[in-house]
């Protein structure tokens, strides 16, 4: 199974709106959803490493 990062990613910005009040536990909880946000569109966009193709060397390039 594979992870919906864009799913993720929406509930997260949803939760920050409904969480607008002015307190301190609203603030604190939107600092800490913005920190998973963060890390969710972090692993959305992640490319995997590429393999490095190494390309035939002529006998006067190896010198």
């Amino acid at each position: 199974m594979t992870s919906d990062f864009a799913a993720a990613h929406l509930h997260l910005e949803r939760a920050c709106h409904y969480l607008r009040g002015d307190d301190e536990t609203s603030s604190a909880a939107r600092a800490a959803l913005d920190i998973l946000i963060d890390g969710i569109v972090a692993a959305q966009y992640k490319r995997p490493p590429a393999d490095v193709v190494e390309f035939p060397r002529t006998a006067t390039q190896r010198q």
